[in-house]
């Protein structure tokens, strides 16, 4: 048997290296608390000390004793808060060493003012004396760190057995009201525990105050081997931030060093036993670097409760059983691995089913529910849409979650949807319930989609009026269709009703481009002009002279139009006023192509050559020069400008400097159309070829071919977020996956097809295709076709 160790006389390092589970805040705890009372009168006295609970009296009985202090009296604290609460004073008897209550005289008031005098030195001489021990315990935490833990941990491992066995967890349910301030990372845990600490003297004095006024909570606590938190009684069990805190504290020793002591991580600090605030979990569990065991986890989370209630009722344990659990506990990990799989091949069907019955609950519980509604939003936040719609199914409130505005809006834009569309409003069928307007808008967008991509075709609109004639240009822009053709004229369609609300004529030759904003549609011909119509009435607002052939391509940003001419110059016009602004002469060929930001004008040629321009000084900034035949396409984001040329290559060149970031190469014949969104390029070939690239990295992510590929040269394209549209000369319009380059479907197949019928041109919206169809041998008529994939339509 050790040596006593007296808790009336040891010092602080006594304790310290005497006492198990007792590390250096500890023990000074126990010896202020000797101070403020002036000496305990039992071993028992010692679960008032803040961190010191019924266990540590029970692993130290056999070296713990309490020898009186002779003379020595209360402390004059406890005295004045007695007084303070109308008690009588108390005065410890010098033959029993006992406190004995004594009776008041009438000028009991001057020894009180003087005590009072006396406690205030002291209280002062305490802080002071605090002050200095923790400054100390600063300035060596960086260096003894490590050899404190150690030495720490080492005693407690040798003991962990004892610890576990007198381990009781206080019953009751988990509180979570606490639960909006836990989650928001470590430091509000610690700034948390550090509030906690600095209020904890005040605390303790409280509880004092109450013991000695005949109070009787705490000690039947400490009686039923019961460790009190704070102010909480056993009824209402420990705090959810009590128990979150030690298995914060248990997981993070077995991350940093583990049960066999691994070595810390470089910029680590060593978690130390006596640094964790004691009010936390201290007088619940031992600061041990052992992992937290399922009984501990249990008891942490407000559902353990002591081995023999939560067990089977009425069964008395066997006297082996103690020995059993004290050898199973010093094995290894791997060896109670071991163990337990031995043990449960022994275990009848109905034990296994009591130990799944034990078990399982831990594993099913519904964090969701117990967040915070900000944190559970952000955890379903990473969920895909098709599994929010799943975990909308689960419980109500899951269901209240899932349908959160703002979660769905964020979906929505990350599908690239910026505003809810026109949906119905929903009525809730429960009370107190609102359906997402985002959710109702991405709902939409999928089936949608699904149209597009798996839904019944049906029969197209079909708008005839241009003859026999080639459609040469196609725009559509809301519920209007523009339809140019080589027979001088341009048509306004509807894209609801299918009906011809417009004819436009005026031009004396074959319409060869367009283009429309809102209700202003610009065109260009062989007659050498450009003309300004109102979509609305029909009339040609203005008629745009300058060109001497004809007007081949041109581009409207705002309320301006560039125009390229096959007598190799560029113009720049107002549609507002009808004024030629600007002539941008440098080609020495017809311009095929042109692009404008607002800002600068590109333009491709037949003389091989890329131009960009300053429309406003009319000056050349940068002459592109690399490709070996005539540039039929372009595309122009600002930053980057991308041509496609007869030469069978594609070259993407860095508009501010004018270099050649990318060749490339790939298709086999001429690239007759393009279409640019952020960094990707879907590029059409008289090959019969579509290509997927990325301009950033010059590599072409998808080849979309194989045995459904378009059997003749691809004449117009187009391609959103998911899908890429494909026209060609074999009469059919193709659907294929963006992101896998997979076919499909076919959206249009004409009779003709192969035999003379083509697509020329092909325009889409988020809901409606239109495609302009026909033939160069009068195998198919010349027609617009228009396909609606909307939700909503009959």
């Amino acid at each position: 048997m050790g040596e006593k160790i007296d808790i009336n006389s040891a010092s602080a390092a006594e304790l310290e290296q005497g006492l198990v589970g007792v590390g250096r805040r500890r023990a000074q705890a126990i010896v202020r608390r000797r101070k403020e009372i002036g000496g305990f009168e039992s071993v028992e006295e010692l679960a008032r000390v803040r961190g010191i609970g019924a266990w540590v009296q029970e692993m130290n009985h056999e070296v713990l004793t309490c020898r009186s202090s002779s003379g020595a009296g209360p402390a004059p604290g406890t005295e004045r808060r007695r007084r303070a609460n109308g008690l009588p004073r108390r005065r410890r008897d010098e033959a029993t060493g006992r406190l004995q209550v004594e009776e008041e005289d009438d000028d009991g008031d001057e020894p009180d003012e003087e005590e009072e005098g006396v406690e205030d030195d002291q209280g002062d001489a305490d802080v002071e004396e605090q002050q200095e021990e923790e400054a100390e315990e600063e300035e060596e935490g960086e260096g003894d760190g490590l050899e404190e833990e150690g030495e720490h941990n080492q005693v407690v491992d040798d003991n962990v057995s004892r610890e576990q066995n007198n381990f009781k967890p206080v019953p009751g349910p988990a509180v979570f009201g606490h639960a909006s301030a836990i989650y928001h990372g470590e430091e509000m845990m610690d700034e948390e525990e550090e509030e906690d600490d600095d209020d904890g003297d005040d605390e303790d004095e409280e509880e004092e105050e109450e013991e000695e006024e005949g109070g009787s909570g705490e000690s039947d606590e400490v009686t039923e081997g019961v460790m009190p938190f704070g102010r909480e009684s056993a009824s209402s069990g420990i705090t959810f931030k009590q128990a979150l805190v030690h298995v914060r504290q248990q997981m993070k020793r077995k991350s940093e060093h583990g049960p066999d002591m691994r070595a810390f991580s470089p910029g680590k600090k060593p978690c130390k036993g006596s640094e964790h605030p004691s009010h936390a979990f201290g007088s619940l569990l031992p600061c041990t670097s052992a992992p937290p065991t399922f009984g501990e986890l249990r008891a942490a989370s407000g559902q353990g409760q002591s081995a023999s209630r939560r067990r089977l009722v009425g069964v008395h344990p066997p006297p082996e059983l103690q020995d059993w659990l004290k050898i199973f506990q010093r094995w290894s990990g791997p060896e109670r691995l071991l163990a337990l799989d031995e043990l449960i091949d022994r275990c009848e069907p109905t034990q296994v089913k009591h130990v799944m019955q034990v078990i399982e609950p831990q594993f099913q519980r519904d964090f969701i529910s117990l967040l915070p509604k900000e944190l559970a939003l952000y955890v379903l936040s990473f969920l895909e849409p098709r599994d929010l719609l799943r975990a909308a199914q689960t419980c109500r409130c899951w269901r209240v979650l899932a349908e959160d505005n703002l979660l769905w809006r964020e979906k929505c834009r990350e599908e690239g949807l910026e505003q809810p569309l026109h949906v119905k409003r929903r009525k809730a069928t429960t009370p107190n319930f609102t359906y997402s307007p985002w959710k109702s808008a991405y709902m939409r967008q999928h089936r949608i989609d699904m149209n597009w991509r798996c839904g019944e075709i049906k029969p197209p609109k079909v708008l005839k009026g241009h003859d026999d004639h080639v459609i040469t240009c196609l725009q559509f822009c809301g519920n209007r269709i523009v339809s140019g053709s080589d027979d001088n004229t341009l048509k306004v369609w509807s894209a609801i009703n299918g009906k011809c609300l417009r004819t436009l004529v005026g031009h004396t030759g074959g319409v060869w481009s367009s283009q429309m904003r809102g209700n202003t549609i610009v065109s260009g011909s062989t007659d050498r002009t450009l003309k300004v119509w109102n979509a609305d009435t029909g009339q040609c607002v203005y008629t745009l002279y300058g060109h001497t052939s004809t007007v081949r391509c041109m581009h409207l940003h705002s309320n301006r139009v560039v125009s390229g001419s096959r007598d190799a110059t560029l113009r720049v016009w107002d549609i507002e006023t009808g004024l030629c602004l600007h002539v941008l002469m440098g080609h020495v060929a017809a311009v095929r192509c042109v692009q404008f930001d607002g800002r600068r004008v590109v333009s491709g040629a037949y003389d091989y050559t890329v131009k960009v321009w300053d429309p406003e000084t009319e000056t050349c900034l940068h002459t592109l020069q690399g490709h070996t035949n005539r540039v039929y396409s372009l595309q122009f984001d600002g930053t980057h400008i991308v041509s496609g040329s007869l030469d069978t290559s594609i070259r993407v060149w860095d508009a501010e400097t004018g270099t050649c970031l990318h060749t490339l190469v790939g298709h086999q014949s001429l690239t007759s159309g393009m279409e640019l969104r952020d960094n990707i390029l879907v590029s059409g070939n008289a090959d019969s070829t579509v290509k997927i690239w990325d301009i950033k990295t010059g590599q072409c992510l998808q080849t979309l071919q194989g045995p459904n590929k378009h059997q003749s040269a691809v004449t117009c394209l187009q391609f959103s977020r998911k899908l890429v549209v494909t026209s060609s000369d074999d009469g059919t319009v193709k659907l294929w996956d963006l992101r896998t380059g997979e076919f499909l479907r076919n959206l249009v197949t004409l009779e003709s097809g192969g035999s003379g019928g083509v697509v020329w041109r092909v325009r889409c919206s988020n809901t409606k295709l239109v495609c302009a169809v026909g033939s160069r041998n009068g195998t198919e008529e010349t027609k617009l076709l228009v396909l609606d994939f909307d939700v909503d339509a009959k």
